[in-house]
């Protein structure tokens, strides 16, 4: 009997209550074009909560920038069909950045409405976290609006404090302090 194919790392299969079955991989160069054609599924208010304001398009230019992560300071992970890597379609990547002169990271997560509300979001949260730990960060946080409950709920449930900004203009700032426990 032979062993099962062992995955390289931060990849995994994902099944979806659904059924669904969806690759979870550090995202690609490849994935540039996957990603920017896939922006025109998202609706309007999907792209306002993950990017804060309305963007018409995903320019190839940040499509190419977002495929790209430095590895030194920067993790991005998408949960693609499990096909290679520009031939997939990517259904949510989510990423953290390591602030520069900091020990914090900021995250983002977009997650498309066709697979949202399958756990799916906090899967990728726990791996952003995990992440960040391994860096040796003191602290991951991400802005928010606080018209997205999902996201601010999804983020009190793993230990995310809400802070407010001075002048934050609708966004509500969600920090996990990487010191405290598992």
């Amino acid at each position: 009997m032979t062993a099962p194919k062992r995955l390289p790392p931060w990849h995994e299969h994902f099944r979806l209550p659904s059924g669904r079955e969806l690759l979870i991989r550090p995202i690609r160069p490849e994935d540039a074009g996957p990603i920017q054609g896939a922006f025109n599924l998202l609706g309007p208010e999907e792209i306002r909560q993950r990017f804060l304001y309305a963007l018409k398009e995903l320019t190839p230019e940040m499509a190419q920038r977002l495929s790209h992560p430095d590895p030194q300071t920067e993790f991005a992970l998408v949960a693609a069909e499990p096909l290679p890597p520009g031939e997939a379609l990517v259904g949510a990547v989510a990423r953290a950045s390591i602030v520069p002169r900091t020990r914090e990271a900021e995250y983002a997560i977009l997650v498309s409405h066709f697979i949202a509300g399958q756990g799916l979001g906090r899967h990728l949260m726990r791996k952003l976290v995990k992440w960040a730990r391994s860096k040796k960060l003191d602290r991951l946080y991400g802005d928010v609006l606080d018209s997205n409950q999902p996201m601010l709920q999804l983020a009190a449930s793993l230990g995310f404090k809400r802070m407010r900004e001075h002048d934050s203009n609708g966004l509500v700032r969600v920090v996990l302090d990487l010191n405290d426990g598992p």
